[in-house]
């Protein structure tokens, strides 16, 4: 697909090194010298000096062949005027990065009259996953599929859980309704088989409906516990949409935030939240506000190293799960080897979000995928297809498909019910398909069986 990018920061970068190494035809657009001489540099893309939102400056990136259009910058009104504007001179597709929580109540209207084919909230998404993360202390990830009916749940498996040192195989005899499809070991990903055995201190990702979940890890003796308290530390859109999802839950928040005047306005429209004035990094505000009894802290700042110190600290202190917020890509993979394991990004979660929109309006060209999940540092990545009436995979067991060796068939989702597969099972028109593959090697649901080729 030809597809243009608007801004070239950490975001409009980061999509277009994974969107060209898919190999698409990306042309990115950016008005400072530095930034594009940067991207041509370093990516085999088109570089454009310019205003996104100038008609002459997208004219010559030719909009009116762009199948896509993506508008990234710092600036809200400059991506929706860039979307406006590359829509009236013929591009198929848009998607702006809109972040202002005063725009989030008239998005619908902003899409229509705009002509937005999509809108991407990374401090809202953030906290949706942040949202996810606090069911289970944990979890290092949570996704869900399905609209909602299957959860992948990354944890770390610790030496004395029940499950270790037993072959899969047995394990599904036990969990049924649970599907263990990707581990990280000693620094490499892979789709374990039935004989793989798990041991301590694997990243293990296990798969299933809410309810089985939940049982699943009852029974191995995680702690399901609902939250009862959160701390937050820094008053910014994401504390904001965080603090208004998890509202009349019975969780006690409390926000500490160092300036006052943001103190006054989160007060004034967050009802239900204790705001602090006070430095969030001090570690005597901390122990005043007893962190190492909450049960969630939560750091908010716009500052990697603060929110690096204070997650440490309150690690220390023993608060039962930690969530730090980074806008540097480079360093989530440095967080776990100091004890932090859920980091969340803004930037990476709308990096994210973006290339599972561009990668399913181009397969859906093949069939119907509906969303992709990099997991395990992008090593492996989780599929969700809808099978199509006619297709040539349909109704035939599993085991006589040929599955190609590094994929696993997760789940399938069929009236509502999931199933997970064996060998004698078989995929159904309209079922939704689940797969887990090393990253690159699905485009298509056909991609992952070899019995196909042979006919």
């Amino acid at each position: 697909m030809n597809i243009i990018i608007v801004g070239s920061g950490k975001v409009g970068y980061t999509l277009a090194q994974f969107l060209s190494k898919d190999g698409h035809d990306i042309t990115v657009i950016d008005k400072e010298p530095a930034k594009i001489a940067r991207a041509s540099e370093t990516l085999d893309v088109l570089c454009v000096r310019g205003n996104g939102a100038n008609a002459r400056t997208l004219l010559e990136s030719n909009v009116d062949e762009c199948d896509v259009i993506i508008a990234v910058t710092g600036n809200d009104e400059l991506n929706m005027v860039c979307c406006l504007a590359a829509k009236q001179l013929g591009a198929k597709y848009s998607i702006a990065r809109i972040r202002d929580p005063e725009y989030t109540d008239s998005l619908t209207v902003l899409q229509d009259k705009l002509d937005i084919d999509q809108v991407i909230n990374p401090e809202r998404a953030t906290a949706q996953e942040i949202s996810r993360l606090l069911r289970f202390p944990f979890a290092i990830n949570i996704e869900s599929f399905a609209h909602g009916r299957v959860e992948m749940v990354e944890f770390k498996v610790e030496k004395n859980d029940p499950i270790v040192g037993i072959p899969l195989s047995k394990l599904h005899g036990r969990y049924p309704r649970i599907q263990f499809n990707a581990v990280m070991r000693s620094g490499e990903a892979f789709i374990p088989d039935g004989g793989f055995a798990i041991q301590g201190g694997d990243r293990l990702y296990a798969t299933g409906d809410r309810e089985s979940i939940t049982k699943f890890f009852k029974n191995i003796g995680k702690d399901t516990q609902r939250l009862r308290s959160a701390l937050m530390i820094g008053g910014s859109h994401i504390a904001y949409y965080l603090a208004r999802g998890i509202a009349g839950m019975g969780v006690r928040l409390r926000l500490i935030e160092i300036k006052k005047q943001t103190c006054e306005r989160l007060s004034d429209i967050l009802d239900d939240v204790m705001i602090i004035n006070a430095d969030g990094t001090d570690q005597e505000v901390l122990d005043s506000e007893d962190v190492g009894e909450c049960g969630a802290l939560i750091c908010l700042t716009n500052r990697d190293e603060e929110n690096i110190i204070a997650g440490l600290y309150g690690a220390r202190k023993g608060a039962k799960k930690v969530i730090v917020k980074v806008d540097r890509l480079n360093t989530t993979d440095v967080m776990e080897g100091l004890g932090i394991e859920s980091v969340v990004s803004p930037k990476l979660t709308t990096a994210n979000a973006i290339l599972r929109s561009v990668r399913a309006l181009n397969d859906s060209r093949n069939s119907v995928v509906e969303k992709v999940y990099g997991m395990l540092g992008g090593n492996v990545e989780a599929y969700e297809f809808r099978a199509l009436e006619g297709a040539g995979y349909l109704d035939i067991p599993l085991n006589k498909l040929g599955i190609k060796p590094g994929i696993l068939v997760s789940v399938l989702v069929r009236n509502q019910r999931n199933i997970i597969p064996f060998g004698d099972d078989h995929i159904e028109a309209g079922d939704t398909v689940i797969l887990t593959a090393k990253a690159g090697t699905v485009i298509k649901l056909e991609d992952a069986f070899s019995g196909l080729e042979k006919k």
